[in-house]
């Protein structure tokens, strides 16, 4: 009987140390992978896991980079995974297209045509339903669908839409720049930031490809910034306009 006790007791505390390391050691959020000779860090978003919100810059000028993020979430900043920029914005820092933060819409759908990367039809929504469901729909479908978001932001081009590539996109054409994205794959968003400087066809095919997404939305570029508390980075950008942050719920 002493032996069993024993060896239960052995059982138990095994269980308990290894119940605790996976406490004290979560799985990694952010990661760098290599794709076709370019480097991306990737960041995970698992509704099952993680919350996440939307910000912007307010009318006090901040939070207009991450390091105000940081500050602006207080206490709850210890908690964060990543965060990241999410979206284009106008020279006064407000959204470009639709921006929706814990379901009040602050700003319209942008349906009119335009120049530039954001017009690039078809462009995107990327939204969190009310379970936290990340999702990307193209434009129209969502003006036609008008999902109850929690959480919403318009930009573009859609890199892929339905596994295909946006029509538009080459396959490795000449504009090379550092670039941010999200993709989709079942029930969890991947953030993707480069760092080289990268084709909008390689982006996509990495987020078609090795990740395995369906579709993929992209945010931006030039300015594209990351927050990863795993990789112990935090950049410094201050004319940012909108940011996307991941917490451990």
């Amino acid at each position: 009987m002493r032996r069993i006790l024993s060896l239960g007791l052995i059982l138990i505390g095994a269980m308990s140390a290894a119940a605790s390391s996976r406490t004290d050691h979560p799985t990694p959020a952010c990661s760098r992978v290599f794709f076709e000779a370019d480097s991306f860090l990737v960041c995970r978003y698992d509704p099952q896991a993680d919350a996440m919100r939307l910000m912007r810059r307010g009318a006090d000028g901040r939070p207009g980079s991450l390091p105000e993020v940081a500050a602006a979430l207080g206490a709850e900043a210890a908690h964060v995974r990543f965060a990241m920029n999410a979206g284009m914005y106008h020279p006064d820092h407000s959204p470009v297209g639709l921006y929706v933060a814990a379901g009040r819409e602050e700003h319209p759908i942008e349906r009119a045509e335009g120049v530039g990367n954001f017009y690039m039809r078809p462009n995107g929504v990327f939204w969190t339903d009310g379970a936290g469901t990340p999702h990307v729909d193209e434009t129209e479908a969502y003006a036609a669908r008008l999902p109850d978001a929690a959480w919403a932001t318009q930009s573009g081009p859609l890199l892929l839409a339905d596994g295909a590539l946006h029509p538009a996109i080459s396959a490795n054409g000449p504009s090379r720049l550092i670039r941010n994205a999200v993709g989709i794959a079942g029930t969890k968003a991947f953030f993707v930031i480069s760092e080289t400087p990268v084709s909008f066809g390689r982006l996509a095919r990495f987020f078609r490809d090795h990740l395995g997404c369906r579709d993929a939305l992209y945010l931006y570029g030039t300015v594209s910034s990351l927050w990863s508390t795993d990789l112990a980075r935090q950049d410094k950008r201050s004319d940012l306009g909108t940011f996307l942050v991941v917490l451990r719920r």
